[in-house]
C-alpha cells in the first residue's frame, strides 16, 4: 500500500509542473493581447446574417520626409510592418537623451527582425538637417535599415504629430528655443493602427513596449 503511495505521490510531482506550464502557456496565447487605441467610430454590420457591433480605429496618414542620408522615407517603405515612433530634437536637454537612449533598447531588442522599424521625427528641423541627425543617429548607433531620423516641413511634422500620432509638438510658447513634444513612443500596427503608448523615459514602460511587440509578432504568425 505504502508503494502505491508513494508511486501515486510522484506521479503527481512529476505531472505537476508539466500541467502548470500548459495552462501558463495557454494563458498567455489565448488571453494575452494588445489593444487597439483610438476608436473614431461604431458601425453595425451582418455576419452570417447576424448584426454586429464593430469598432473603426485610427489610422496613421501617409507620410513622407527626409532621412539622415538625404533620401525620402516614409508610409510606403512601412508598409506592412510594425513600427515604433518618436518625437525628439537633437539639441535636447533634457528627455531625448533618455528616449533615445531607450529606443537603443528597442532597437537591441529586435536587431535580427526586419519587420520591426523604428521612426524618430526631429521637431527642430530648421537645425537638424541631414548632416546633423546622421551625427546624432551614430552617436546612439542607430541601424540604418531598421531606425530611420526623419527632418521635412515643420508644419507637417507638427501636423503628423498632431492628427496622425495623437500627440503633442510645437513650437516653445515662451519663444525661446526649446520646443514642446511629448516622451511618449507610438507602437502602430502593419495595418496602421496605433496599438500603444509608452513614456519613453520609463525603462518599465519600455519593458512593456519590447514585450507588446513580441505579442504583435506573435498575432501575426498566427
Amino acid at each position: 500500500m505504502k508503494i502505491y503511495y508513494k508511486a501515486g505521490l510522484l506521479i503527481i510531482i512529476l505531472l505537476v509542473p508539466a500541467f502548470v506550464y500548459l495552462f501558463l502557456k495557454s494563458f498567455g496565447n489565448n488571453h494575452y493581447s494588445v489593444p487597439k487605441m483610438v476608436p473614431v467610430d461604431v458601425i453595425q454590420k451582418s455576419v452570417n446574417g447576424m448584426k454586429v457591433t464593430d469598432t473603426i480605429y485610427h489610422h496613421v496618414p501617409p507620410f513622407q520626409f527626409t532621412t539622415s542620408t538625404n533620401t525620402q522615407f516614409g508610409s510606403k517603405q512601412l508598409e506592412g510592418k510594425i513600427y515604433i515612433a518618436d518625437f525628439f530634437f537633437s539639441r535636447c536637454p533634457s528627455i531625448c537623451p533618455t528616449m533615445t537612449t531607450q529606443l537603443m533598447r528597442v532597437q537591441s531588442a529586435f536587431k535580427d527582425n526586419k519587420e520591426i522599424q523604428l521612426v524618430s521625427f526631429t521637431v527642430d528641423p530648421e537645425n537638424d538637417t541631414p548632416e546633423v541627425l546622421a551625427a546624432f543617429a551614430s552617436r546612439y548607433k542607430a541601424n540604418p535599415g531598421t531606425w530611420h531620423f526623419l527632418t521635412g516641413q515643420k508644419d507637417a511634422i507638427y501636423k503628423l504629430a498632431k492628427e496622425g500620432f495623437k500627440i503633442s509638438a510645437m513650437d516653445d510658447p515662451a519663444g525661446g528655443e526649446e520646443f514642446v513634444h511629448s516622451d511618449k513612443l507610438i507602437l502602430v500596427d502593419q495595418n496602421k493602427i496605433i496599438r500603444g503608448f509608452y513614456n519613453g523615459t520609463d525603462p518599465k514602460e519600455v519593458d512593456r513596449l519590447i514585450t507588446e511587440v513580441k505579442v504583435l509578432l506573435h498575432e501575426y504568425e498566427q
